[in-house]
């Protein structure tokens, strides 16, 4: 396939926001339970909140370039009982929304205790738009994975991994943009989440590796025989019939050397996986510099394997235009 820059920096800035607001849950989950020290909830929960909100948006905005048509955008939302895609158009401003008074609630200090759990444990407004917000931020990573998961005739994509890596790879990329966060805003703990965004980071690298190793031994169901309903044992196309390229030789096909796509492949390996994690060990505790750098390294080795995961899939319609793709 043909990766779309635009779906990239969507698919990777709001998986990056939706890490770094469970990261942030997270640390106020276990404050909570008094095994981590609470942090200034209006620099640490506020801003941090501000941060994954900006995230969105820009994914949000981004998303907007790959569309003829955005003024009929909010179509889209129409078929959410069949389509992946209009079920993410509804989630993402859903989990926006959260994120905001997520946010606000910490930044104006608002925790009237709502309830009380039979432990003792008070539960205010932020705890309860916490939870909202989980479960959205997961719903979110599954509609958007299965958009691609859903395609049956792109074997790359049709596989479970896919759904576990869209969630790990935008989980430790959200945890180690929260180590960097912390590191400015909530010294006390960039060790805890350093930690996380390590573990998710090799959890990516073993989910990411496994499906590189399935993709690599995939046999296609489609054939030149079939794609043209010839049963010839020998069939060789010289052309396909104009000069030029066309729609489906743009938009199916990404138009890289094997080489390339072998470079791309070995680049986001090593800067999504090894290095980010050697850095966030280096900067735990509390090197600001070590850890902004193993996200922003991480994150450029993410806008790579978006590129490779978007590239690899093989179209079946390339067996008929393989002459120009």
């Amino acid at each position: 396939m043909h990766p779309a820059f635009s779906v990239i920096f969507l698919t990777t800035l709001i998986g990056a926001a939706q890490g770094l607001f469970l990261a942030l849950f997270t640390a106020q989950s276990y404050a909570a339970f008094k095994l981590l020290p609470q942090p200034d909830a209006h620099a640490f929960y506020g801003q941090g909140s501000l941060l994954a909100l900006v995230l969105l948006i820009a994914g949000l905005g981004a998303s907007f370039f790959h569309l003829g048509h955005p003024e009929r955008a909010w179509r889209a939302a129409t078929k959410w009982r069949t389509s992946w895609l209009s079920r993410e158009v509804i989630v993402l401003p859903a989990f926006m929304g959260v994120v905001f008074l997520y946010g606000l609630a910490h930044w104006l200090g608002w925790h009237p205790v709502m309830m009380t759990l039979p432990g003792g444990l008070p539960v205010d407004p932020s705890a309860i738009l916490g939870v909202a917000g989980t479960l959205l931020a997961f719903a979110l990573f599954v509609c958007t994975a299965m958009i691609y998961a859903s395609l049956k005739f792109l074997a790359e994509w049709h596989s479970p991994l896919t759904v576990i890596n869209y969630i790990l790879l935008g989980g430790a990329s959200g945890f180690s943009l929260a180590a960097a966060f912390a590191a400015y805003t909530a010294p006390e703990l960039v060790s805890f989440l350093t930690g996380w965004a390590i573990i998710i980071t090799l959890l990516g690298l073993v989910g990411r590796a496994a499906s590189l190793y399935r993709n690599a031994r995939l046999k296609p169901k489609s054939t030149l025989q079939t794609a043209i309903g010839i049963k010839h044992p020998r069939i060789v196309q010289k052309t396909q019939g104009f000069m030029g390229g066309s729609f489906n030789t743009r938009e199916f096909f990404h138009g890289s050397s094997v080489g390339v796509l072998r470079a791309i492949k070995w680049f986001f390996l090593v800067a999504v996986f090894p290095m980010p994690v050697v850095l966030l060990a280096s900067g735990m505790q509390g090197a600001t510099i070590l850890l902004a750098a193993a996200f922003l390294v991480q994150y450029a080795g993410l806008l790579a394997e978006r590129w490779y995961f978007f590239a690899q899939a093989n179209h079946p319609q390339n067996l008929y235009y393989q002459s120009i793709a």
